[in-house]
């Protein structure tokens, strides 16, 4: 799943350009451990991931893209309560860290 995603991010035209400085090999692996203690609870995730995007120059428009492309590749590749799952803490990521951005007045 974070290959696919990455994979489709990279090329995308919003999206892309906010991954160009990307070290791969480092990143990744990051990558692979956040969504495994997300979703599979193995605690292997160790950060703060937002302190890592804070000041990036991401608007609601990048938040709404990764979203709807996350919930793309999940889809494409996964069904089920764990799928629906991993599409909802997504969405709660992006809104936590858009309204922590003052890109939105409250959570949702």
């Amino acid at each position: 799943m974070v290959n696919s995603f990455y994979d489709r991010a990279k090329t995308d035209p919003l999206l892309g350009p906010q991954f160009s400085h990307i070290k791969w090999s480092t990143h990744l692996p990051i990558m692979y451990r956040f969504w495994s203690s997300m979703i599979l609870g193995e605690r292997s995730y160790q950060g703060n991931p937002f302190q890592r995007h804070i000041n990036l120059p991401l608007g609601e428009e990048h938040f709404t893209a990764w979203v709807n492309l996350f919930t793309q590749v999940v889809n494409d590749n996964f069904s089920g309560e764990k799928a629906d799952e991993i599409k909802m803490r997504a969405q709660g990521i992006a809104r936590t860290f858009q309204y922590k951005m003052k890109l939105l007045r409250q959570p949702l």
